[in-house]
């Protein structure tokens, strides 16, 4: 099965037609993605602590920095923040008594869950107003686009889960 190459007027139509769709759903998630966090009272930087933290495991403030593309400085005042609100924590290595590693705490993983579970809400309901036929040309479009961008070079920056070959 091949790569159908269109001529290049249709392509480039194609191509615009799809950034900008891309940008616009981008941007309504975003903003919808905002008002179900503020329902819990965190920031969308904090949900990004938290889900590499709960996916990566307890990894040091570094390796999160690097991961969100932080300045240490700026994640160092995020992680106070949330340390505060006992959503984290900071604990020693087991191993290296130097290093400090970060864990999310009980109420941490809370949130998670439940802003995830708004968040499929949300998409639950916007799909219900797709075909189901489209939904797997959906998905496996998308999956298409991230292994393509990821194969590009593009760092990770949060990992799909389960996305299909």
């Amino acid at each position: 099965m091949g790569v159908t190459v269109l001529a290049s007027e249709e392509f480039e139509r194609r191509v615009e037609e799809i950034e900008a769709l891309l940008r616009v759903v981008s941007v309504i998630i975003r903003k919808r993605g905002r008002d179900i966090l503020s329902d819990f009272g965190i920031t969308p930087p904090q949900l990004n602590a938290l889900v590499i933290l709960i996916e990566q495991g307890e990894i040091t403030m570094g390796e999160l920095c690097e991961q969100m593309y932080l300045a240490c400085s700026t994640a160092t005042d995020l992680i106070d923040r949330m340390e505060r609100n006992g959503l984290i924590s900071r604990e020693r290595d087991k191993s290296d008594r130097r290093v400090i590693r970060l864990k999310v705490n009980d109420p941490g993983r809370k949130i998670i869950d439940e802003v995830m579970t708004a968040r499929k809400r949300y998409l639950s309901g916007v799909l219900r107003q797709v075909p189901e036929e489209e939904h797997e040309m959906l998905l496996k479009a998308l999956g298409d686009l991230y292994r393509i961008m990821q194969q590009s070079g593009v760092e990770r920056v949060i990992a799909p889960p389960k996305l299909q070959p």
